[in-house]
């Protein structure tokens, strides 16, 4: 008995230490591992430095300024997966909430009006996906003129000034007002693109469709309609957005969005782990990016940096990111 003992013991004493390499070696195998990482750290040397930072207030405000860009984010992976980009999401942030407005000073019930805004968000999308996908513009370059057009347009029927959120009640509390709702609509947002990214029909053939078009058209693979989809999918985020932010600050500013929530969430897209070259791509990553673009500019608040030093750090740390996913790479064995 107690030689059996003895042998069961030797025979599984050895795969505890591979079990836990296992374990250690999926983690590292994951694309947001590297981006994870560099969240990790960050909240670690933001608390020592400042232990106002994982406060429930302070933490509320990260929260917020991350799911606003985590939305854009999320919108940027899908177009950047077929090897797009979407210039224009920003500047339909803006026009959204005014189309929306001028819905309800018409006599839109507030819910109509919010369909309407969003309705005008799919008609920029749509605009952009013809022009791509019909004229054969290259995306950089329709979505560089929507951009335009769209942030023109949003000044004229504004005036150029500001406008107070309509509406009052539960509703607008669902769609923004309530402190939590922003983020609630990200988690939204991510759980169903991530869905539609890695286990759905859809979200194989974009990323088929980035990974070789050609190939993606000879296979049957409706390509055409497959960029159209996500074009029109990216602006529809990009006016949601801008609709829930726009209840949640109580107020329509037509300079809200454009190129900084852009670029902001191009950053977190790609620091999560999500390739400009396409076929690749990661929603948890980039949600994962906003929350570190949201931890910088909070920390650094807290910290009293000049607020001038963001985009200087926020490039430091785009660069540092990108270096851990590439070595993450290594230890994933080049596998993207």
């Amino acid at each position: 008995m107690v030689s059996q003992q003895l042998r069961t013991d030797t025979k599984s004493a050895p795969h505890a230490p591979k079990t836990l390499g296992q374990g250690l070696g999926r983690i590292f195998r994951q694309r947001e591992s590297g981006i994870a990482i560099v969240a990790v750290l960050l909240i670690i040397v933001f608390q020592l430095l400042n232990n106002s930072f994982l406060s429930l207030a302070n933490l509320k405000v990260v929260f917020q300024l991350s799911a606003e860009i985590a939305i854009v984010a999320v919108a940027e992976v899908m177009v950047m997966v077929l090897g797009e980009i979407d210039l224009s999401v920003g500047n339909v942030f803006a026009f959204s909430p005014f189309i929306m407005y001028f819905a309800y000073q018409a006599g839109m019930p507030l819910i109509l009006a919010v369909v309407a805004g969003l309705v005008a968000a799919l008609a920029v999308g749509l605009v952009n996906g013809l022009l791509h996908v019909k004229l054969k513009v290259p995306s950089f370059i329709a979505t560089l003129a929507t951009l335009y057009a769209v942030k023109g347009l949003t000044l004229v029927i504004s005036n150029g000034y500001p406008v107070t959120t309509p509406g009052s009640g539960w509703l607008t509390g669902l769609l923004g007002a309530s402190p939590w709702a922003i983020v609630w609509w990200a988690v939204i947002v991510a759980a169903v693109w991530h869905f539609l990214l890695k286990h759905n029909k859809f979200g194989i053939y974009t990323i088929a469709v980035g990974s070789n078009a050609v190939g993606s058209r000879e296979v049957g693979i409706p390509t055409d309609r497959i960029r159209m989809v996500n074009f029109v999918l990216a602006a529809l985020l990009g006016g949601l957005v801008g609709i829930v932010e726009s209840f949640h600050v109580q107020s329509i500013d037509p300079l809200a969005g454009g190129t900084s929530i852009l670029l902001q969430g191009i950053a977190a897209a790609v620091i999560g782990g999500t390739a400009l070259t396409g076929g690749s791509g990661t929603i948890v990553g980039a949600v994962i990016g906003s929350i570190v673009i949201a931890s910088l500019n909070d920390g650094m608040n807290l910290l009293g940096v000049n607020a001038y030093l963001f985009d200087v750090v926020l490039g430091i740390a785009i660069g540092i990111a990108m270096i851990l996913n590439i070595r993450m790479m290594g230890v994933r064995g080049g596998r993207q």
